[in-house]
């Protein structure tokens, strides 16, 4: 990951660290992590009790002997639960953009964050350094990629484009279209499906796939057997497919249907040609159906 432009992810440019009280924290709304392993977090508050918190949690003043987290929360949550009353910290005076940056760099060197996480988090970014709202940074990733492909009316301003592509060569991981094309959709997914992931309970790859049913029910349904059995993705994919066949056909029958009620009311009889390319349609239709019947016939 480059981190050239990032000095202070380096603890060589802190100062000394110090002692403050646990009461004088917030944690920060600037936080790309939603979720934390209970287990994970059990087994560090045991070792927070046996041997304290080892390395000093990164934190911003905000008023008044107040101060709000920057990177540490895990440490933070380990002390509060291991019954701490102070915790070692160095305090940087940090905008917000560089708060979020340093919360994001250092979960993503430490591979902590789930996809979801991961990609609300540079969307989070984006928008601070652009200053502008989530929808406008996917309409500018967008413009971005269209005018790649060299499609009009997708101009993007020079400075936008500049600030978006150092943001993405400075994580490392992911390339503007990888994001755009495979990581943007997630958060398309139902809130159900979405939680899991957050949560680390499931990979990307079968969520997407489970995503695929219509039915909120038979999401639930098949996301709670995934987990409780552990399924494959090609497992998951079968009873993706299985499950979609029979909504295909009455789909199909819905369409048929609707046709047949609007022809009742088709006010264009009179026109020739129309009436033309309608009785050419309904013949290759009376064809099908007679073949159909002719392999009941055989089959009978």
């Amino acid at each position: 990951m480059d981190t050239q432009n990032i000095p202070y992810l380096s603890h060589q440019n802190f100062p000394a660290s110090e002692k403050i009280q646990i009461s004088q924290l917030s944690r920060s709304q600037f936080q790309p992590r939603s979720y934390f392993d209970e287990t994970a977090m059990t087994e560090l508050t045991k070792s927070v009790k046996q041997h304290g918190v080892l390395h000093p949690i990164i934190v911003r003043p905000i008023g008044e002997s107040r101060y709000e987290l920057v990177a540490g929360e895990r440490r933070y949550k380990a002390a509060k639960a291991a019954g701490l009353s102070e915790v070692p910290v160095i305090i940087q005076t940090l905008s917000d953009i560089e708060v979020l940056q340093y919360a994001l760099m250092e979960n993503l060197q430490r591979e902590d964050l789930n996809p979801v996480e991961e990609t609300e988090g540079i969307l989070q970014l984006l928008e601070l350094k652009l200053e502008t709202d989530r929808q406008s940074v996917i309409s500018l990733l967008n413009k971005m990629a269209k005018a790649k492909r060299g499609l009009a009316d997708s101009a993007v301003r020079q400075e936008d484009q500049q600030m978006i592509e150092t943001v993405f060569h400075s994580i490392g991981r992911l390339s503007l279209e990888a994001f755009r094309t495979h990581r943007l959709p997630l958060l398309k997914l139902s809130p159900e499906i979405l939680e899991a992931l957050r949560q680390g309970r499931i990979e990307y790859t079968k969520a997407k796939e489970i995503a695929k049913l219509e039915s909120e029910g038979e999401r639930v349904e098949l996301l709670e057997t995934t987990l409780a059995q552990s399924l494959s993705l090609r497992q998951v994919q079968k009873i993706v497919k299985e499950k979609k066949i029979p909504r295909k056909k009455d789909q199909l029958q819905t369409e048929i249907d609707n046709i047949s009620k609007r022809f009742s009311r088709f006010k264009a009889w009179n026109n020739p040609d129309k009436r033309a390319k309608i009785e050419e349609l309904l013949k290759t239709l009376t064809l099908l159906l007679s073949e159909e019947n002719q392999q009941n016939v055989f089959r009978d």
